[in-house]
């Protein structure tokens, strides 16, 4: 029965406690019935294992133990994330990433096979242990599966001792809720002032047929706009059809538009702001791009 629910894996300890014997548990391993993954843990098996019978080995051989991380949030990665409880001294495996953690009981759903840290704190592990456009997109890919919600997250987050990023976190929590981009526009606005362009009107109300809107980012006397997309669900057809009709309108009144998303602004902030310098100066801007510590040599305006 425990050799089947966990994917054919089994753990010597498990096995003798379900009333095997040692001697007919060496006679399997001799005759090669089952193979041995770990030292200790068992596969009733020869061959390649799948990827979830190894996961499943490798919280048995640490346990008690749960699938952390990436591991917990269901992808099958390399290596296997398994956690324990923060006052056990253990040495990691090959293919096998070790995370001590306080409050692990607590954090664990024991019932899931394997167990496995919960969802929400698994997502605020990867986003503590990424670059900022990773955490983004962490967070903002497990609201957008619907497997959590901004709110709970705040919660859970608000629950731990201990997080560095803390506030910005929970600002970003907070955009994802509003479905606006505010953290991207204050990243924007930073690129902007590190790197001398003009300060752009932010929000700008436009009236088009039909409809009020407002423009992210409007270069008044440039004639130039800026467009932020780091709203969640962005790509569905009927975004993309309001985003063109936009564009569309600001064409009829002459506008430049050009969209920048998390990665023009977070991810390669420095390169964009030199590529938006040479637009400013073809629409009339005379000002100079200044090169901030970040700037790689060829991000010259």
């Amino acid at each position: 029965m425990i050799i089947r629910d966990q994917d054919g894996v089994v753990s010597r300890r498990q096995a003798l406690e379900s009333g095997l014997s040692r001697a007919a548990l060496e006679w399997k391993l001799q005759r090669g019935d089952w193979m041995t993954v770990h030292p200790g843990v068992y596969a009733a098996q020869t061959g390649p294992l799948s990827w979830h019978q190894r996961a499943w080995a490798a919280v048995l051989l640490y346990w008690p133990a749960a699938l952390s991380h990436e591991s917990a949030l269901g992808r099958e990665s390399e290596p296997i994330h398994v956690a324990v409880d923060a006052v056990r001294h253990l040495r990691e495996r090959p293919g096998i990433t070790l995370h001590r953690m306080r409050g692990f009981d607590a954090k664990v759903f024991w019932n899931l096979t394997p167990p496995r840290i919960q969802y929400e704190h698994a997502v605020l592990d990867v986003a503590e242990e990424s670059s900022e456009l990773d955490a983004i997109a962490a967070l903002a890919q497990a609201c957008g599966s619907r497997r959590t919600w901004p709110a709970r997250l705040r919660d859970v987050l608000a629950s731990r001792a201990r997080c560095p990023r803390r506030g910005w976190f929970a600002a970003l929590l907070q955009d994802i809720d509003e479905g606006t981009c505010s953290v991207l526009e204050q990243r924007w606005l930073e690129v902007e002032r590190r790197h001398g362009l003009p300060v752009g009107r932010r929000q700008k109300p436009a009236n088009a047929p039909g409809r009020r809107m407002f423009r992210d980012v409007v270069y008044e006397a440039l004639g130039f706009i800026i467009e932020l997309d780091g709203r969640l669900g962005h790509d569905t057809a009927d975004d993309r059809d309001r985003d063109m009709e936009r564009d569309l309108d600001a064409a009829v009144d002459r506008l430049e538009t050009v969209r920048l998303g998390y990665g023009q602004v977070m991810g390669r902030g420095c390169g964009t702001a030199a590529k938006v310098a040479r637009i400013l100066r073809r629409r009339g801007w005379s000002g100079e791009l200044v090169r901030c510590p970040d700037c790689p040599p060829e991000d010259r305006g």
